[in-house]
């Protein structure tokens, strides 16, 4: 898990912009040492806990594969790093526009638009989810940790909905242990093609990299971490279906692999989705159909129950529209009741 993100909850992975790429080759005798210590040696102005990182990244490919930290490295490979560009330690406040559902002084509560970056890292160094809160609150910059103050779970780019934001070290601890302890409900909406075999259902699977694709993830049959999603169809048109899910856990495009895996990929995914099925229809997505719909959890101070939701965006219900699909929802999170207020 990240140091200070208790979730993956689909973390957008983009290709950096201006990313550099080492190579160098194993001697023909080989050596004895394990990976991360001989691309030390190799590479000086990495510490091995830096190329650690980079291999755990899957940056670190050996003969054109991905490799181990503890690795023994085959005479005469060719090794290359790819190491992405470099982002300010400290992001600045920006004067964002945010959507603010909830506010009292202990946390944040934001309906996030889609295309809306969570963090700076490579390739968004600014313009983020974490600079238009640190214009908003004024003094948040170091909680739960410079580059992400006050995040305590994410979602992808395109992904829309409702994300909390600690406001103090409290509050973040308060977050970060209701996320460990599994008292966090949250509920997605996707729009998929296809039609699901069963109506409702649990996907309960190891999750990790793909072993070819580093964008992508995967499901894997060892080295992954678990991931369980609760789904029920919603409604079905035109070869659509509309699902919610719950999700237990919230490893990185989680939602999207397990769709993925009944056969169903997320109407507009450009990574896991159909292109071509994408370009039939009406109305062509710009980004995936997922959104964040209902989230509750214990206020990280009062442990008061907090329950909010997010309606869906102007470019989700116009693809639903023009399938002939409802609407509007009321949401409840433990049964995965799903109503239609649409009439």
């Amino acid at each position: 898990m990240d140091e200070t993100v208790i979730e993956d909850d689909f973390l957008d992975e983009e290709t950096p912009s201006c990313e550099t790429t080492h190579a160098c080759s194993v001697p023909d005798e080989g050596t004895s040492m394990r990976c991360d210590a001989w691309l030390a040696t190799m590479m000086p102005e990495f510490s091995r806990a830096r190329v650690q990182a980079l291999i755990k990244e899957d940056r670190v490919h050996v003969n054109g594969k991905s490799t181990k930290a503890s690795a023994t490295l085959p005479p005469g490979a060719r090794v290359t790093v790819t190491v992405p560009a470099p982002v300010s330690a400290i992001p600045e406040p920006e004067d964002i526009p945010l959507s603010i559902i909830y506010e009292d002084s202990d946390c944040l509560v934001i309906n996030k638009p889609a295309g809306l970056v969570v963090h700076p890292a490579p390739g968004h160094a600014s313009g983020t989810l974490v600079n238009a809160v640190l214009f908003h609150c004024r003094d948040l910059k170091g909680i739960g940790g410079v580059e992400r103050p006050g995040i305590v779970h994410r979602l992808d780019k395109d992904t829309s909905g409702v994300m909390v934001v600690a406001k103090h070290d409290t509050a973040m601890a308060g977050l970060v242990k209701a996320f460990q302890e599994g008292r966090v409900r949250k509920i997605y909406l996707a729009l998929v093609h296809g039609v699901l075999r069963t109506p409702s259902g649990t996907i309960d699977t190891q999750i990790g990299r793909h072993p070819v694709h580093r964008k992508k993830m995967a499901i894997v049959a060892r080295n992954g971490k678990r991931a369980v999603t609760h789904y029920r169809v919603v409604a079905q048109s035109k070869g659509l279906s509309l699902v919610a899910c719950r999700i237990e856990t919230g490893r990185t495009h989680q939602i999207r692999v397990h769709l993925q895996s009944l056969g169903c990929p997320i109407v507009g995914d450009e990574v896991y989705g159909r292109s071509s099925a994408d370009n039939q229809l009406v109305i062509k997505p710009q980004r995936q159909l997922l959104h964040a719909a209902y989230f509750a959890f214990p206020h990280p101070v009062s442990g008061t129950l907090l329950a909010f939701s997010a309606p869906l965006p102007d470019d989700f219900k116009a693809v639903l529209h023009a399938v002939g699909l409802p609407e509007a929802f009321q949401l409840e999170a433990d049964s995965l009741t799903v109503k239609s207020n649409a009439g």
